[in-house]
This record gives C-alpha cells, structure tokens and sequence, in this order.
C-alpha cells in the first residue's frame, strides 16, 4: 500500500494542465461568472476551458457587442464580465466596449490573444488578480490583459501553478467628516434642493440608504437615465416630469454618483441657476470639480457617503422629518391619524400617510386649535364600537396639547389605548432651548424677556399621562423614539404618551416643490 501511494502521488505531480486551463481557473478562482467574445487562435481553447470549469461562454458575432456586453455584466454584478478577442482587428473591435466601459465606470476585462513570446518572458498568470481588482477597485473601468498564444497551449505541471486567492471586494471608503458636515449644512439651508441621481449611486447599491434620505429630509430627487429606480420613478418626490424647471430653480443640487456631463448641460447656465450650489459626491477624485467649482466635495462611496449623510441629519436633537420618518415606518395602515399644532399638523400632513378614508382628524376649515385629543377619544369609541383592533394615533405640537391636555383624564378613565405623540420644540412654531432660556432670564423676568412664542423648556408632558396610570415616555434620539412607538402599538391595555424632543428652532422645510409648479412661472 504505501508504495502504490507514493505512486498515484508520484502521477499527480506529473500531471500536466494547459496554459488556457490556468487562465480559466484563475479567472474562476476571481468569482468571474461570465465571458463573451469571438473565438479564434489562439483563444479558442481558453472559452472551452472556461466552459469545463462552469463559466458561462457565450458566442457573440462581433467583439464590439461582445465587449458592451460583458462590461454591462460588470455594472449588473459588480465583479467583471470577460471580453475574449484574437489580436489585431478582434483587439481593435473590442476597443469601443472598452471606451464606453471606462466611460460608464463598469469594471470589465478584456483578454486578447497574440503572438507567441519567448519563454523568459511568461509568468502573466499572477497578473489575473491584479486585472480583477483594478477593474474594480476605485473608479470601475477596463482593463486589458495579453496571453501570448504559446502561454496558451504551453503545459505545466498542476503542483507548480499557484493560484491567487480570490481578491477582496473594493474597500469602503467614506467622505472626511468635516466635509459630511458642511454639505449638511448647505442642504440644511437650501430654499430647494434637489438631489440628481446618478448611475454610480446605483453601482454602489445606495438604493436604501438615498431613500431614506429622500423620505427623511423630504428631498425632491431627479435619476439621470442609468440612476432610474434607485428610488422608483413612481416616488411623490420623483421631479423627472419636470426636469427642466427643478434643474434651472434648483439652489443647491446633490450629486450622488452623476456627472456634469453633456446629460446634465454641464452644471452651466442657463440651464442652472448662475449662483446654484453644487455638493458633489463621486467615488473619484479627478472627477471632483469637473466643469464647475462645487461648494463641498466629498469623496468616497456613494453608498457609504449617503448613510453619514443620514447620520448627519440624525444628529440631535432630531428636526421633524426625523421624527415623522421613523413615527411613519411603524404606524398600522388601518390606523387613525388625529393631527394638530403648527409645524407639526403642516409637515405631518406631507409625511404621515393615510391609506383607508376617514381616518385622518385635523384642525380642518377653521383651524381650531384644541381639538385633538377630542377628535381622539372620539376616533377610539368608534374603533372600539366598529372595528375593534384599530389604533388612534394623536399627534400634537407641545403648545397645541396645552389647549386640552387635561383630557388625559378622560382617556385614562375610560382606558382607551390611544397613542398620544407630542412633538415638543419648546414653544409655538418655534422655542428656545434650556441653556438659552436660563441666560434670557439672567437679564429680566420672563413677561419682559422671553419671546412671546416661547414655552417652559423640556417640559415633561408624559408626567401628565403617567400620573393617571397611563405610560408615558420622554424620547430624545430615533433610537428611543422607535423602542417606545414599538412598545406602544404591541400593548393595548394602556393609553400612551410619547414626548418628542426635536430642535426647538427646526421648522418646516421651504421648498415643499412649490418651486416646481407652473403657478410659480
């Protein structure tokens, strides 16, 4: 026995594999799926060896499709088709697929076959995960690799080809912090902002963390013709029908992965405002600046950059986008929405949705303040009565609650499991914070001093709830708010009030689209 094994041993490092073999293994080995070309000496071996390995080989009749098509492989996988073409006129067939490749930034690699080189100068097989990573890494692009046609057919022992491992998915790199800062504060501060969508924001996988951005900050967005669907067309914030006037009224437009190119005029009047600010986010550097001089910059991956842009705006206290993005992200379809206040009745109404009606309750025609928590109590016997099960969602501004918060009482006496969420900014419309309000009271009392908009700072109007046995809760970050909301809709056995803490000067978001009607023309 232990001589028959040192014989089978003694074959396997005798057995031989092709030149084409270790090109197909090495290219499989890089998690590349697949190839497409026109077969010809001295490639014609590497398709078949590719195809014994699992590889999908398919046959195209020019190298120019081919080559369009193993780069949209790229843009569709996010690892590299292949392009196999004979040198001379296959390599030059393929060089348009290779343009429009580095130009729509899709990795691809393109092998062409050639003359045969002396021996000294083969070792190219290492050379594979090098072609892989640099086709994906950075900016995606083409990258062309030469297999002379002896390296083809030369055979080698199996024990002395070493194959690289598998290289590593491109790294995430992520804008300066103090560049995600500033491009906040710039959107923070737009009349109208747009946000323009590009195809690089779709090769990044950003789909999930845009749309949050959109829904969140209440951003009207435009997709450039490959960026379409990474937040769908049919999106209420979608302003690709009016393409035209969002892109000339714009004051501040976010790039996400698109390019001042000839699709978007070049970023230059008059098809853009003159004194329109450009925040341009791109995976590459070169790109930065291109055509117009933008008034941040942030380089690194457009999905990476989009979720610190996220977090940006979820720095505290939070804004009321922040608050009703993640108030919507739980509320039952089937539920009743009671709204009142200021800025929390008007912002509500866009964000908070409605899908059944007469189930939304709100100051009306008359703009009455102090019927919430009636038209609450009300919506709860009726739910009680017809549909039992249905939740009473209330939604008050902090001075808006004051006008009948003793109510409370009457929702607890009656135990009915409504949810009461008072977005609290210190005051009406807007209110000051504690530290502000102490220094205001430093120089004169409060009758003289304090603004006559302004209320008592961080009140705790849960205590309100709390001291008729309901539960209550004082929230400051999304993560408490969504912790408390959760609970909340999974116990009905109590009424609840959530206390919302949200920047005591936040207020509702200027644009609103307006800016995009033809009233405004």
């Amino acid at each position: 026995m232990p001589e028959s094994n040192s014989a089978e041993g003694s074959d396997r490092s005798e057995e031989q594999v092709s030149g084409a073999k270790v090109i197909a293994q090495a290219l499989k080995t890089q998690n590349v799926e697949y190839m497409f070309g026109v077969v010809g000496i001295p490639v014609t071996e590497i398709a078949l060896a590719a195809q014994e390995l699992g590889m999908r080989y398919i046959g195209m009749r020019n190298e120019q499709a081919a080559c369009y098509a193993a780069s949209a492989v790229g843009y569709l996988t996010g690892r590299p088709g292949v392009c196999l073409v004979v040198s001379g006129p296959g390599l030059i067939h393929a060089l348009g697929g290779m343009a429009n490749a580095n130009m729509n930034c899709w990795p691809l690699i393109v092998i062409g076959g050639s003359s045969e080189r002396n021996q000294e100068t083969m070792g190219a097989f290492q050379e594979f995960p090098q072609a892989v990573r640099s086709s994906i890494y950075g900016r995606p692009g083409a990258c062309y690799v030469d297999i002379p046609a002896d390296l083809v057919t030369l055979q080698e022992k199996v024990n002395s080809i070493k194959y690289k491992e598998c290289c590593m998915p491109p790294p995430v790199s992520m804008a300066e912090p103090p560049a995600v800062c500033m491009a906040a504060s710039v959107i923070r501060n737009a009349k109208q902002p747009l946000l323009i969508i590009g195809k690089g924001a779709a090769f990044s996988h950003a789909e999930d963390s845009i749309r949050k951005l959109v829904e969140q900050c209440n951003l009207p967005f435009l997709p450039t013709p490959m960026g379409k669907g990474v937040v769908p067309d049919n999106h209420p914030n979608c302003v690709g029908a009016a393409r035209s006037r969002a892109l000339q009224f714009a004051d501040v437009i976010v790039l996400f992965g698109a390019r001042l190119n000839w699709i978007l005029h070049f970023g230059l009047p008059p098809r853009y405002r003159a004194d329109v600010k450009f925040v341009q986010i791109d995976i590459c550097a070169e790109e930065l600046g291109n055509n117009v001089r933008p008034a941040v910059t942030l380089l690194g991956d457009i999905n990476a950059v989009s979720k610190q842009e996220l977090a940006s705006k979820k720095s505290l206290p939070m804004n009321y986008y922040t608050v009703f993005y993640h108030v919507q992200e739980q509320l039952p379809r089937d539920c009743f929405i009671v709204s009142e206040g200021a800025n929390t009745m008007d912002i509500g109404r866009t964000v908070l949705q409605n899908y059944l009606p007469r189930h939304r309750l709100d100051a009306g025609t008359f703009g009455t303040m102090g019927v919430g928590l009636g038209f609450a109590i009300a919506a709860a016997i009726v739910a009680k009565d017809r549909s039992p099960g249905q939740r009473v969602i209330c939604v008050e501004g902090d001075s808006a609650f004051g006008f009948s918060g003793m109510e409370v009482e009457t929702i607890c006496r009656y135990n009915l499991p409504i949810i009461l969420l008072v977005v609290n900014n210190n005051g009406i419309y807007q209110g000051f914070d504690a530290d502000t309000w102490e220094k205001m009271l430093n120089f004169q009392e409060a009758a003289t001093s304090v603004p006559p908009m302004c209320l008592l700072p961080n009140s705790h109007y849960e205590q309100v709830m709390t001291a008729f046995g309901g539960r209550g809760y004082f929230v400051q970050t999304p993560e408490e708010l969504r912790n408390s909301l959760k609970q909340t809709l999974e116990d009905t056995s109590k009424p609840c009030l959530i206390n919302i803490m949200i920047e005591p000067q936040s207020t509702r978001k200027a644009q609103d689209f307006h800016w995009l009607t033809r009233s405004n023309m």
